[in-house]
């Protein structure tokens, strides 16, 4: 019988405990990648002890105003950060919309992981938060 080889694997932040050994659990492969990705772009500069250039711009960007200028921006600053810091992923296409009436950009973000043949997809709603 084969078994499955994870490939790829990281801490799973929302800290949930492995109930037999009380390890905190791990995400695997897509998952794991997936995660990262929303981490990454949801990571202000300065933030990350250690890794002052680790983030992006996005917070920045939000209290700017809603115009298709500001979207491409955010656009940019996506696909520059995940293609930047995220060597597992190949980014095919993002998509920003903007929402004035929520003060909010619906971000839909679609990449290939590794040599994966089919794409993945996050939905990201930034928002400001003050």
């Amino acid at each position: 019988m084969a078994t499955l080889q994870k490939i790829y694997s990281d801490l799973d932040l929302t800290f949930n405990k492995v109930p037999g050994t009380r390890d905190v659990a791990l995400s695997y492969d897509d998952q794991a990648v997936i995660r990262s990705v929303r981490y990454l772009l949801l990571t202000n500069f300065y933030e990350r002890p250690f890794q002052p250039s680790l983030g992006s711009n996005l917070n920045k960007l939000l209290f700017e105003p809603f115009t298709n200028i500001t979207a491409s921006l955010l656009q940019n600053e996506i696909i520059n950060v995940v293609t930047n810091y995220e060597p597992r992923v190949k980014v095919d296409h993002v998509n920003v919309t903007a929402d004035p009436d929520h003060n909010s950009y619906s971000v839909y973000l679609q990449f290939y992981i590794g040599n994966n043949s089919t794409p993945t997809a996050v939905n990201l709603i930034l928002q400001r938060s003050r």
